[in-house]
């Protein structure tokens, strides 16, 4: 068993073309968890449309932010929300509120595939 608390997991910027402002924990990483890996995003920024093949779960909690949708539609999001994200549904994220980061947590199969950028948000 590993309990810890996620500040003492290293947190890293995000270092992806399109995606600002965004550093991710890796809770629960590849070689912990032999099914599932658990991140935690702070975004202050963007993180543009994409899809990959594999599903994910995301729980929201702190800051305000959007979901952005295949149609390119929005989704306000804060505390306590949740979204399941299927495989292949094109998706994004946005924060809104520039002094206090979207935080979220992301849960994905240890096998994942490769995550594709369609567009910008």
């Amino acid at each position: 068993m590993i309990v810890k608390s996620y500040r003492d997991v290293k947190e890293e910027p995000v270092k992806i073309e399109g995606v600002e402002n965004t550093t991710i924990r890796w809770l629960i990483d590849d070689k912990t968890g032999p099914n599932f890996a658990m991140r935690r995003y702070e975004l202050k920024g963007t993180i543009p449309r994409h899809t990959h093949p594999h599903e994910h779960e995301v729980y929201f909690l702190e800051g305000r932010g959007e979901v952005i949708t295949e149609e390119g539609k929005t989704r306000e999001v804060g505390p306590g929300d949740f979204a399941y994200i299927p495989p292949n549904e094109v998706h994004g994220f946005k924060s809104l509120d520039t002094e206090k980061p979207l935080a979220f947590l992301c849960v994905v199969p240890r096998n994942r595939g490769k995550t594709t950028f369609t567009t910008t948000c």
